[in-house]
């Protein structure tokens, strides 16, 4: 950190908040957005979800090019100019809905935009990090998942809405292509906001770390290979991993199930909602219960201290999955009932996800590369999520709903017991080497 930064350290909640919006937005855009955008322009179901499967390979592959972002300039540069690039791209979709070949330019758009996205991710986790102490991380982190989670509340409740009453009214005008009207206005707006969020974080964000600059491609690949080999020198480094890679398995089931399971028919053991009537459990009140169980649980690992509070953080996380379990075996009408429900499970899942957070933060991340190491984690957590959800649709088949959510309630417990053997190092006690340098 420069002296200049050290005298002008801005308040965490002047950009912690609008990083992780801006965070969210792009990746709710490529992710969601597009699913719904592609299936109103009648394209088949095959090949929308094979585009979107594509799209999103960018998240999982961040280790790849998470070290250059170690070799050049400072993290708030990369956050900066992604963010600008990415609002940009979103302009030139909306720009090119009118065009005879639409998909193909959309599809390679949202490929530059699933890029940008997933390379801000790993610039904005680097500034976290460095820029907070530990303590601050911990209080933080659920404003961050919150934040985050207000972009899917805005991209996929707020601005499905707004779609559709465009569409009404282009409609009524008689104008011609009232949907790809819609799109183009909401896609062209969600890109100012984010252009508008360069210029803000321009000006605010810190710099997440001194400016770097590689000389030599033989430099570069020396910096690469130091990233690799130093990740794998950590202080029990596998045990971590392995925890980490198991931590979400059974809630990466859910995520994928759950929602069928809403909309599925009765005579098949769902309960048979609308489409519209799952956008408003879980656009609103599941995201608002999601948002105060991060803040909360941010605020509660805070004050227990990482160590203690990791196992009631999978417990939390996992048991109001029972909530999914008795859906399935009531199979209630009452939507009061079923909302509630469903508040309660995603309540504990901001609770409990913090953890996980926490845990690659002060415990792997921390170090020359942390912004790099931290990707390293974050992609491992997400592919502990890709595989549990991969076969999860198998393993309902075979057990049907209710044994199903009883089942992936089993599935939490090797991450549970894991956790009274994990050596949490004392994280929260030591700053990042920024935090010090400031502290002298």
């Amino acid at each position: 950190m420069t002296s200049k930064e050290q005298s002008v350290r801005r308040h965490p909640a002047t950009w912690v908040p609008t990083l992780y919006f801006a965070e969210g937005l792009p990746f709710y855009a490529v992710n969601y957005m597009a699913l719904f955008f592609y299936q109103d322009m009648g394209v088949k179901n095959a090949v929308t979800t094979l585009v979107i499967s594509l799209l999103a390979w960018p998240w999982t592959l961040k280790p790849v090019w998470s070290p250059m972002l170690e070799m050049y300039k400072t993290k708030k540069f990369f956050v900066v100019l992604t963010q600008l690039v990415g609002g940009l791209s979103l302009v030139l979709i909306a720009l090119s809905l009118n065009m005879p070949g639409y998909f193909r330019y959309s599809v390679a758009i949202f490929a530059v935009l699933g890029f940008c996205s997933a390379t801000h991710d790993i610039a904005a986790d680097g500034i976290y990090i460095a820029s907070l102490s530990s303590k601050e991380q911990a209080a933080y982190v659920g404003w961050q998942g919150g934040f985050y989670n207000l972009a899917r509340v805005f991209s996929v409740g707020g601005l499905l809405w707004l779609i559709g009453v465009l569409g009404e009214k282009f409609a009524r005008a008689h104008a011609s292509a009232p949907v790809v009207h819609a799109w183009m206005i909401v896609f062209g707006a969600v890109g100012l906001v984010l252009v508008a969020l360069s210029l803000y974080h321009a000006r605010m964000l810190p710099t997440g770390g001194e400016e770097r600059r590689s000389e030599s491609v033989r430099q570069m690949a020396a910096t690469f290979w130091d990233v690799v080999v130093s990740f794998f020198k950590k202080p029990h480094i596998i045990v971590l991993l392995i925890f980490i890679f198991l931590y979400r398995a059974g809630e990466g089931q859910v995520i994928k199930v759950g929602p069928l399971f809403l909309r599925a028919m009765r005579a098949s053991g769902g309960l048979g909602l609308s489409s519209k009537e799952v956008g408003a459990i879980y656009g609103i009140f599941g995201s608002g219960a999601y948002i105060l169980g991060s803040v909360l649980g941010g605020y509660f690992t805070a004050k227990l201290g990482l160590k203690r509070a990791l196992p009631w953080l999978i417990l939390i996380l996992n048991f109001p999955m029972l909530a999914y379990w008795y859906l399935s075996a009531a199979l209630p009408t009452n939507p009061v009932k079923i909302t509630t429900a469903m508040s309660i499970e995603m309540f504990g899942y901001g609770f409990g996800f913090v953890g996980v957070i926490l845990l690659m933060m002060q415990e792997i991340a921390p170090g020359k590369y942390q912004t790099a190491h931290y990707a390293f984690a974050n992609s491992l957590m997400n592919l502990g999520v890709i595989l549990p959800g991969a076969v999860s649709g198998w393993i309902q088949t075979k057990l049907g709903y209710t044994h199903f959510f009883i089942w992936v309630i089993i599935a939490a417990l090797p991450a549970l017991i894991l956790s009274r053997f994990i050596p949490i190092r004392g994280g929260a006690k030591e700053p990042p080497p920024q935090i010090a340098e400031a502290q002298g």
